[in-house]
């Protein structure tokens, strides 16, 4: 495809972005007759069903082309909604499924996608064609958790480099603390247990008493029950995880006896968005450890949507960064992460010491911003850069009036020249779409995560 961007980074300037190519490719097909309309669904066994329409080349016109279209969709669809059936209809529909079926598999290159699934819906991915008839109705779930802010509450959210816990008395924080803690490649759930403990401990003890606990923390949470978090990696043990890391928050929602929600963080991300702006069509995206995300659709609700936009392509370049915990090129997380930032830095001619960990780059790359260092701005610049035209492209898949973006990387000045150059991309070659990008006010970045994760769970008098 012919992808020419208009805005190029100049320590990042192959990047191919999926908006642009995407658009490329549908052009390319309004000027082929043999084209054909695809309808890609995806079903869950709960009956909720989402589906996406594109259109493909007839196979043998270019194929190539076709299935990197189609897969890459496919994979977008897979990380932001979620769905162990993935169902095609189309006349290219059993050639197409066929292709996916080998990929997304345990021999496949996309193994590590089709392991997560698997653990997360308990059953294997499946890919089939069929026609129009055997197609679902589009229904999603939504999810009544939120917005309650009566009594004495407890919000918390585990993040890779540090945990936040806020005690609320109807709705006011009266106490907010934040520590430091490296879950990731800890092996012993013990570990967690005593953070996550030690933090709720510290809460309560600002409260008179406890009425409700809500929190928030990356990875896919059903019911409480823990089914694949990044913040549990290091434990490999399947059965170690099973035992002690499976229902690790329903453990403690006994031990403390009072109603307990988690959602994941992305998730509640945008519900503090939307409670903070008093909006909907939120989509809140936070640039830390990883790409948190989450969705409050057009009428204020959460949905069953995953939303791990850590994983999905924003990069359709072949030899694009490779993200080390899948090893698939081009996905989110090398762009809009600490891990990101870690690879931007020595690109922009900044060196640091291989030990250094990811926050730590962050926090010397700050501090160089700080300084007026040119080579930090270019290190923004290329978030911001690649950060608008994955908006536009983000925005083919959620119906979108207002992207809310925080996180780590987001603070400070830095924070400004990403939003700048993201709008910038946006009105020069997306003017079509209207999404307002806002960065939340410093209280609401300290305590709005808090707020929305205390606001989760219901209880009753």
């Amino acid at each position: 495809m012919d992808v020419a961007p208009r805005h190029r980074s100049g320590i990042d300037p192959g990047l191919v972005p999926a908006a642009l190519w995407t658009r490329a490719y549908l052009s390319h097909c309004a000027t082929k007759a043999a084209t054909s309309d695809l309808t890609i669904a995806l079903r869950r066994e709960d009956g909720t069903a989402s589906l996406f329409h594109t259109r493909v080349l007839a196979y043998g016109v270019d194929d190539t082309a076709t299935y990197l279209h189609v897969e890459r969709t496919v994979k977008f669809l897979l990380w932001s909604r979620g769905a162990s059936d993935i169902l095609l209809c189309g006349p290219e529909a059993a050639q197409l499924a066929l292709h996916l079926q080998a990929d997304y598999s345990s021999a496949g290159c996309r193994s590590f996608d089709a392991d997560f699934f698997r653990k997360v819906f308990e059953k294997p991915l499946t890919f089939k064609a069929i026609d129009a008839s055997g197609l679902p109705v589009a229904a999603a779930a939504h999810l009544p958790l939120g917005r309650n802010l009566d009594g004495c509450r407890i919000g918390f959210d585990l993040g890779g480099s540090d945990r936040k816990c806020a005690a609320l008395i109807d709705g006011k924080v009266v106490f907010s603390e934040e520590v430091k803690w490296d879950p990731y490649f800890q092996s012993d759930p013990a570990y967690h247990l005593a953070g996550i403990r030690h933090s709720l401990d510290l809460a309560a003890s600002h409260l008179p008493r406890i009425d409700a606990i809500g929190g928030s923390s990356a990875g896919v949470y059903v019911n409480n029950k823990v089914r694949v978090a990044s913040l549990f990696r290091g434990i490999t043990d399947a059965d170690i995880f099973d035992s002690q890391v499976r229902d690790i928050f329903l453990g403690l929602a006994k031990s403390y006896g009072v109603p307990f929600e988690v959602l994941n963080d992305g998730d509640v991300t945008a519900l503090a968005g939307s409670m903070s702006l008093g909006r909907n069509a939120v989509l809140g995206v936070a640039m830390g450890t990883s790409v948190a995300a989450g969705y409050v659709d057009k009428a204020g609700n959460l949905t069953n949507w995953l939303s791990e936009l850590a994983f999905v392509p924003v990069d359709y370049r072949l030899d694009g960064p490779a993200d080390e915990w899948s090893g698939d090129r081009g996905c989110a997380v090398q762009y809009f992460s600490q891990q990101g930032v870690g690879r931007l830095l020595p690109l922009a001619g900044i060196n640091l010491p291989a030990s250094m960990r990811f926050p730590e780059q962050l926090e010397e790359l700050q501090k160089l911003l700080l300084a007026g260092d040119p080579r930090a701005q270019k290190v923004y610049e290329a978030i911001g850069i690649a950060f608008g035209y994955a908006i536009a492209h983000f925005a083919s898949f959620y119906e979108l009036s207002c992207l809310l973006s925080m996180g780590r990387v987001t603070s400070g000045h830095g924070g400004t020249i990403i939003i700048e150059q993201a709008r910038m991309v946006l009105h020069d070659e997306f003017p079509e779409l209207r999404i307002d990008l806002v960065v939340p006010a410093e209280k609401d970045k300290r305590h709005g995560q808090a707020i929305a994760a205390a606001s989760l769970p219901v209880f009753s008098r």
